[in-house]
């Protein structure tokens, strides 16, 4: 039987109207993923008055660490195709009660398929988990290539195989033995989980330079409906397509979840920990 195509135009229109629901909950996620945040901008190797663009910046939690590391006289854009998300990071800037650091960082809808930017405008760019969400990432990285300015580099971090992220595929396990398949096709959020894929992808878009590491970090949970909600906040369309189930097949997903979390339970019995991999980028346009 013949695969369904990926409709591109869907999938945006899901993802972007999931990260808008989820715009004011995701930084309460944030501190689960901190360690992989800090190696990101460990790879990035930003420096003060480097000018930075950070591509699915969400509401802005790693455009503004970036901006604090590249003061003074640095700056940096936050985009993000879902316009919640910006707005929710420009109200949280605007809180900012160091002058200069709240006027060091600006922000933008757009597509990352297509930026509209000036050539060789930016000396780093951050895609911080989302290239996988990209639906054309040889595009994407072209126009990545073509804002940064010659000799500037791109960090990006994915999810690793999935086996090694448990985060993520228990929740998806569970999903996939109690709905029916999609009625559409989504890309893989581990397709880039392989060192050798990764690294293939942004040669392919004439990056040099290329160097990939993983990093492991590991995530606790309290109990079931903590893990539930910290996943269905990260999902983007995803979660978008949770919401429009009835009422009782969201509840006995949320169920049915806390049976495969068994598996993760801590020893002690205080919740759950989840070891997670994402492979961490870098390379030169």
């Amino acid at each position: 039987m013949t695969q369904p195509k990926l409709d591109a135009g869907r999938f945006k229109a899901m993802e972007r109207a999931g990260f808008n629901r989820i715009a004011t909950r995701y930084a309460q996620g944030a501190h689960l993923r901190a360690d992989l945040a800090e190696a990101l901008l460990r790879a990035a190797d930003l420096a003060p008055g480097q000018q930075v663009l950070d591509l699915a910046s969400g509401p802005g939690l790693l455009a503004r660490d970036a901006a604090r590391l590249v003061q003074p006289g640095g700056w940096v854009l936050a985009t993000d195709i879902a316009e919640a998300m910006m707005i929710e990071a420009s109200r949280v800037n605007d809180a900012e009660s160091d002058v200069a650091l709240r006027a060091s960082t600006g922000f933008a809808t757009t597509d990352a398929e297509h930026l509209c930017l000036p050539d060789a405008s930016f000396d780093r760019v951050l895609i911080g988990l989302a290239l996988f969400m990209f639906p054309d990432e040889g595009k994407s990285l072209k126009e990545i290539r073509r804002v940064l300015r010659p000799g500037g580099r791109l960090a990006v971090s994915v999810w690793g195989p999935r086996a090694s992220v448990p985060l993520i595929s228990c929740a998806q396990d569970c999903i996939a033995r109690l709905l029916p398949p999609p009625k559409f096709v989504r890309p893989s959020v581990f397709r880039f989980g392989e060192d050798h894929t990764l690294a293939a992808a942004l040669a392919d878009a004439g990056f040099d330079d290329v160097r990939v590491s993983p990093c492991r970090f590991n995530c606790h949970f309290t109990d079931s409906e903590s893990y539930w909600q910290a996943f269905l906040d990260l999902a983007g369309g995803v979660a978008e397509s949770m919401s429009r189930l009835p009422y009782e097949t969201q509840t006995q997903l949320r169920e049915s979840v806390k049976i495969d979390l068994d598996a993760h339970r801590n020893r002690k019995g205080d919740g759950f920990t989840f070891e997670a991999v994402a492979l961490i980028a870098s390379a030169r346009a």
